[in-house]
């Protein structure tokens, strides 16, 4: 799965330059060669800003491929404001500004003559609450593949797309039926199955289950166990037990406060391996948070 050339806007075509063509560039035979075990995104001294407070601070880290990298902590430390920025989505809120860097496979996504939308299409996002659009089953699925001008055999995509979000056989004799009718659960999925219909690298999902009932939210973490085959998975989730069970890495964001104006922003205090993050924490914070004593 090999994304392809992201768009730049007129100054960077005349001057050649394409922002992201290392990742247009990789193929198969690369991912053999152990290539795909370089960061996903690399973000270096990573900050926030909505109008003049500051939201996020010096966050850096490294996300590897093909697994779900989880991001816990406390409400209003900036887990929803930090998996935004991986596409850049924060930018759609007024006054809002980001400085430091994301590269995504080595390339800056911020970089001047980048599109964003076309960001948004090799890292989709699935949001807290199902959005389906107010269409069939079908046209959901499809419609992000329409609107880039997708040539090939639609049937076979939406078929496909759905197979991939274990949706299919739940849905497949009633395609022309509104989307608006499916259960809660089933609304998610298919807003996975449209995500992942126009191929994207990553999937972010921002609390994808907090609405769901028990039921619902183990087929939402089954199928995050299956699609991590192919995608790089990041997630929020206020969910420590889930986080615990799904991810491979866990990024721990914690709250700092400034004595003097009692301004708030948030901070990355630890992130690691699930495992040691909920066994053997390195920091006192990670450890009280993961135990329980505060969250």
């Amino acid at each position: 799965m090999s994304p392809e050339t992201l768009p730049v806007d007129a100054n960077s075509e005349r001057t050649g330059v394409t922002p992201l063509a290392a990742v247009a560039a990789r193929d198969d035979s690369e991912i053999s060669q152990g290539l795909a075990e370089k960061p996903v995104f690399a973000v270096r001294d990573l900050s926030v800003h909505y109008g003049k407070s500051i939201a996020l601070k010096g966050v850096t880290m490294d996300i590897r491929p093909r697994r779900i990298t989880a991001i816990i902590g406390p409400s209003g430390c900036g887990k929803s404001t930090l998996i935004r920025c991986f596409n850049r989505m924060n930018e759609l809120i007024p006054g809002a500004q980001v400085s430091g860097e994301i590269l995504y496979h080595g390339e800056d996504i911020y970089a001047s003559g980048v599109d964003p939308v076309v960001v948004r299409r090799h890292i989709g996002m699935v949001f807290q609450r199902p959005n389906p659009f107010p269409k069939s089953i079908y046209d959901n699925v499809a419609f992000g593949a329409k609107i880039n001008g997708y040539r090939g055999d639609m049937d076979e995509l939406v078929e496909r797309s759905l197979r991939r979000a274990a949706l299919w056989d739940e849905v497949k004799g009633k395609l022309k039926k509104s989307a608006l009718d499916l259960s809660g659960g089933q609304q998610q999925r298919l807003c996975i199955a449209r995500a992942i219909a126009v191929e994207p690298d990553v999937i972010l999902m921002d609390e994808p289950a907090s609405a769901l009932d028990p039921i619902a939210t183990t087929r939402i973490e089954d199928l995050m166990q299956e699609l991590k085959q192919e995608y790089s998975i990041i997630i929020v989730t206020h969910n420590m037990q889930q986080a615990a069970r799904v991810s491979d890495e866990t990024a721990f964001l914690y709250t700092e406060v400034d004595a003097e104006t009692s301004a708030r922003w948030g901070i990355l205090v630890e992130f690691g391996d699930t495992g040691q993050i909920f066994t053997k924490p390195r920091d006192k914070r990670t450890e009280d948070y993961v135990s329980g004593r505060f969250g």
